[in-house]
């Protein structure tokens, strides 16, 4: 198992954290969408209050590291690897708690080529707990927007994690699997939970919408999110969120499997 000074360099060594693959002017653009209330990048949260652009550059260099000085216009955006490791004890903890008292849980990912193993791990991790991982809204069609306008998807579930498909594909999640920022699935899953009278998850981790739209909704959310998504930090400022991990959301897969056995050691999870 590997320690701290480990798991540090390999998230500096793998582009985890660190300098990261995201730009500096793709943050600050989405940094001040935020701060004018641009639904692309709000992912289903409605903050409480009016976040400037300086406060969104401010909150990020707290949770990430990012520079705060908005004179810092151009160049790859830097992570600090201390605050995603101490964001993954904090996931951990959550984690830890929701086996503890067997809550049932959902996973969701709009990333599913980079992040699908990750979470994969920790439904079959929470499912081995006793915890239920609710699969509800199986093969539901959402109506979502995107650069090429509106698209219908299909909600699907892979080892225990739920995604978005072209229609029609079946299979790996490379075969037809989306990368959407989209609330509309978490909604449409907790919406069909609601009516077949099933289980709500007392716990929602993923990225993108799915925690935004959870924790928006009052329910427990935590999840990753890379330097140039302010609304998952925002949302944990604002208690919606218990714990937001930052790193880049992109890099190849199997650099996160340390993180996996990272977290469900921490959680007192790993078999």
């Amino acid at each position: 198992m590997w320690g701290i000074g480990e798991l540090r360099g390999h998230l500096i060594e793998a582009g985890l954290a660190g300098t990261i693959a995201t730009t500096r002017e793709q943050s600050l653009r989405r940094y001040r969408l935020f701060a004018a209330r641009d639904p692309r990048v709000l992912l289903g949260l409605d903050p409480e209050r009016d976040w400037s652009f300086g406060d969104v550059l401010g909150l990020m260099g707290q949770k990430c590291g990012v520079s705060a000085d908005p004179t810092h216009t151009s160049g790859l955006d830097v992570i600090d690897p201390d605050r995603t490791i101490a964001a993954l004890d904090a996931f951990a903890g959550r984690l830890a708690a929701a086996a503890g008292r067997r809550a049932p849980v959902l996973l969701g990912t709009g990333h599913p080529h980079r992040l699908l193993d990750f979470y994969a791990a920790l439904a079959d991790a929470l499912s081995s707990a006793g915890c239920p991982v609710l699969t509800s809204a199986y093969g539901h069609r959402v109506d979502m927007a995107t650069r090429f306008g509106v698209r219908t998807r299909v909600l699907d579930y892979v080892r225990g994690v739920a995604l978005m498909r072209e229609p029609g594909v079946r299979g790996a999640p490379s075969e037809g699997g989306v990368h959407t920022h989209s609330p509309l699935p978490v909604r449409a899953v907790l919406e069909a939970a609601a009516r077949s009278a099933g289980p709500l998850p007392e716990l929602v981790v993923g990225d993108h919408g799915w925690v935004c739209g959870a924790g928006q909704l009052g329910i427990e959310a935590i999840g990753l999110a890379d330097s140039d998504d302010p609304a998952p930090f925002v949302g944990q400022a604002e208690g919606r969120l218990s714990a937001v991990v930052p790193l880049d959301d992109a890099v190849r897969s199997a650099h996160y499997r340390p993180l996996v056995h990272y977290v469900l050691n921490r959680a007192r999870l790993s078999r």
